[in-house]
């Protein structure tokens, strides 16, 4: 089986019917611009956005586990309720598909164990955020992660969830959201569910492949 033959499968019905993943609905997330990136957030403040443009507004996003090991396989993003009837390779403006060897897929790389997907718009307000506190703090910066993404994830020590939606900046609606990869290192790609009218209806972030049995 091609590598998105399985991702269209998976997702091209607004539910996914497989005994290996479990699913649930865990929020919105805020798009101001339709311009969306994906990106390891402590890795990388200046990822490209992709060159499909999406609907802009607050959008329900649904996990899905691996069932056996409760770790994160997919991030759904859906845009409508429209079954999908075709599938990309999500690729920013300078990716040709066609350049791409057998297996080799265009994605983002992952340092730190978390990734995200946010608005172009939103990077910015990240990037506005993280040279305030440095600029407010000085030599008691403690990075962009313990000073805005910790607290999301952790009560003192103590891991609460692996996932969190978070605004840089309260005087915008834009929101982040970030997810534990449940590896240190990684690349990912992520797909776009596009409807019979060619609109896209969904975007897949791909941490761990799940075929069907």
């Amino acid at each position: 089986m091609k590598h998105i033959e399985n991702i269209a499968k998976l997702f091209s019905k607004n539910f996914v019917e497989n005994p290996l993943i479990e699913s649930f609905e865990v929020g919105e997330i805020y798009i101001s611009s339709g311009k969306l990136l994906a990106c390891d957030p402590l890795l990388t403040n200046d990822m490209p956005s992709f060159a499909t443009q999406f609907p802009k507004g607050n959008f329900k996003v649904i996990i899905h586990y691996e069932k056996d090991t409760h770790h994160i396989a997919y991030i759904e993003i859906v845009f409508s309720e429209n079954n999908c009837s075709s599938w990309e390779m999500a690729t920013t403006p300078n990716q040709e598909i066609s350049l791409l060897k057998k297996n080799e897929i265009y994605g983002f790389p992952v340092a730190s164990g978390m990734a995200s997907i946010m608005d172009l718009e939103t990077q910015t307000l990240l990037n506005e955020l993280e040279n305030k506190l440095y600029l407010e703090k000085g030599d008691d910066f403690l990075g962009i992660y313990q000073e805005f993404f910790h607290d999301a994830f952790f009560v003192g020590n103590d891991l609460q969830k692996n996932y969190a939606f978070l605004v840089p900046n309260n005087n915008f609606k834009n929101s982040i959201f970030a997810f534990d990869t449940g590896e240190n290192e990684g690349f990912y790609a992520s797909y776009i569910g596009f409807d019979e009218l060619g609109e896209p209806c969904k975007i897949i972030m791909e941490i761990i492949e799940i075929g069907h049995e």
